[in-house]
């Protein structure tokens, strides 16, 4: 994967940066772009519709339209227009992730992956954004939540390769391993 991600979308997603920062639209394309990782992540047949070489280009244009209607970007739109063009429209999922990860690394932004048993209210989620700015020193922080109730409470914190265990599961765990020493 990483040649693909040097190869293909790695120059896609500083393509669409620089198209991003000439119209002064980082933000806006990196909101547009969260919501379609969401529709993606949460339709297979999308994926494989628009993963599939079989289906013919222009009715692949016809869906992203349908996504993207008039009132969309037309940046994102006329994009993913071009990935279809050039046969690369599969990469389209790694293509916004890379861009969403250049638009952090411009906003001094660090993504935290937060697993807790139960879903966070917002007062949790700040506190959550105010310990990783403390850990990590970035200016801001932006919290991917899901849920693990076998957790059984507590949370587990992912910030790039460090890993913030403070889950009743995890300290289980750790008393277990000081016993048996």
């Amino acid at each position: 994967m990483s040649a693909i991600v040097g190869e293909i979308v790695e120059p896609y997603a500083q393509a669409l940066m620089s198209v991003a920062k000439s119209n002064n639209l980082t933000n806006e394309i990196g909101e547009i772009l969260r919501s379609l990782l969401e529709l993606m992540e949460n339709s297979e047949p999308l994926r494989k519709f628009l993963g599939n070489p079989v289906i013919k280009r222009d009715d692949k244009k016809a869906v992203i339209g349908q996504i993207f209607r008039e009132e969309a970007n037309p940046y994102v739109r006329n994009f993913a227009m071009l990935l279809v063009d050039r046969g690369r429209i599969s990469f389209l999922e790694p293509i916004a992730k890379q861009y969403l990860a250049l638009l952090r690394q411009l906003n001094k932004t660090v993504l935290a992956e937060v697993t807790s048993a139960i879903e966070l209210n917002d007062g949790q989620k700040h506190t959550l954004c105010e310990k990783v700015k403390g850990i990590t020193g970035a200016e801001n922080v932006e919290i991917i939540t899901k849920t693990d109730p076998d957790l059984l409470g507590g949370v587990i914190i992912k910030v790039g390769s460090q890993v913030i265990d403070a889950s009743l599961r995890g300290q289980l765990r750790r008393i277990g391993i000081r016993l048996n020493a």
